[in-house]
């Protein structure tokens, strides 16, 4: 297995193996799952079989995540810089993109050329679309890097679900405003996750338009410029979504609308679990201080973070956007998540569930502390949380990370 050597500051070498390194193929594999579900359905003609990817998700994978457990070991800094030079690990992102297209393609052709009920045609949009929420988690990925390869990547990607204005948004909006009052992106306590959409899906589509007018205004250029990233990754949209129609005819067109907003959902449900009431303070001058660790929520569960590009550690990816995915580093004392995002999810979408389970472990975090001046607070549930947790009822943190491994 490939290791690598560096040399601490006191100059003793050290090495150091990533002991999950085939592991990552996860990342590649898990957007491939509805051509099982096809298979199986082809082999019997039986449509219950496309509810097996949303089964997986939202059954398996939780329980997984629960019984394999949390992983906090860090690559030392010593060796990141090889880390992140290996190009293994950067090819994994590139192999998945053309791979969204073809899941697309194929779910596409196979919804309009067999003799499936409506029932049947619906879900398996769906389960495309479950696996184009995934191609916006590669799109977020390959869009925080530097290289011109990878920001285009991004863009292709994104086509995938029609989400070409995430790149703009989520590098230059959310990662400016997370864990403010003002960030669409960050959910408040109180909030379900269903008003959370109706707010954050617009709210995201309009700050990146805003913030890319601004760009191009700089540059005295229009906003429907050709060179507005929004605009190129709308136009290969444009391009894939005509192609298909032409192929295999119109019901391609609610199979998309489908696929899509499911896409959408995904995206929704991890922005609604990695900020929830977590706010930035702000200093004398009114400014919001620096994004820390601490103004995310974290998980370390491995099946997760394996098949989602190290997506939940989502700590260190914002307190440092430009980290690839294999070096994102576990810290003590975080707000830590009790599963995995997919477990989370179906949390998020029972509300009365995840208010109470998620509402008293931001109340019990170190730098909160009861304290609600320090919460993002949703203003329709100010006075519930009020009622709820006023300052009469102060409580102390007993929620803290076990030792690291």
């Amino acid at each position: 297995m490939k290791g690598y050597t560096g040399v601490m500051a006191s100059g003793e070498a050290i090495h150091y193996v990533d002991r999950k390194r085939w592991f990552w193929l996860l990342s590649v594999a898990y957007p491939l799952q509805p051509f099982i579900a096809m298979w199986l359905h082809f082999e019997t003609g039986n449509e219950l079989w496309f509810l097996l990817p949303l089964f997986i998700s939202y059954v398996i994978a939780p329980i997984a995540d629960w019984a394999i457990g949390e992983d906090y070991n860090n690559p030392p800094e010593e060796v990141v810089m090889q880390l992140e030079r290996d190009p293994y690990y950067r090819r994994l992102t590139y192999a998945v993109v053309p791979l969204h297209f073809v899941t697309l393609v194929a779910t596409v052709w196979y919804g309009t050329s067999q003799s499936l009920s409506v029932w049947g045609f619906v879900l398996l949009a769906v389960i495309a679309g479950l696996t184009a929420g995934l191609a916006i988690n590669t799109g977020h990925e390959l869009g925080h890097k530097n290289s011109r390869l990878e920001k285009w990547l991004a863009k292709i990607v994104l086509a995938v679900a029609a989400y070409g204005h995430f790149s703009v948004e989520h590098n230059r909006g959310h990662h400016r405003d997370v864990s403010t009052p003002s960030d669409p992106a960050s959910a408040r306590m109180g909030e379900s996750i269903y008003r959370f959409a109706l707010r954050e899906i617009p709210g995201g589509f309009r700050r990146a338009w805003q913030v890319e007018r601004e760009r191009l205004t700089l540059r005295n250029l229009p906003v429907l410029h050709p060179s507005n990233p929004i605009l190129q990754s709308y136009a290969i949209t444009l391009g894939l979504s005509l192609l298909l129609v032409l192929f295999f005819g119109w019901p391609v067109i609610p199979f998309l609308i489908i696929h899509n907003l499911f896409a959408y959902w995904q995206l929704t449900s991890a922005n609604y679990v990695e900020h929830y009431g977590l706010l930035r303070e702000r200093d004398t001058s009114g400014r919001y201080e620096r994004c820390r660790p601490h103004h995310s929520w974290n998980s370390n569960h491995i099946l997760s973070n394996l098949v989602l590009f190290h997506l939940e550690r989502h700590s260190d990816h914002h307190a440092h956007p430009l980290r690839r995915y294999q070096s994102l580093r576990h810290f003590d004392n975080l707000p830590r998540l009790p599963n995995g995002y997919f477990g989370m999810y179906v949390l998020a979408y029972i509300p009365w569930l995840w208010f109470r389970v998620m509402d008293k472990r931001l109340m019990a975090l170190p730098h909160v502390r009861g304290d609600l001046d320090k919460v993002n607070i949703d203003p329709d549930s100010r006075a519930s949380i009020l009622l709820q947790w006023g300052r009469d009822k102060m409580i102390q943190p007993s929620i803290t990370d076990p030792p690291s491994r």
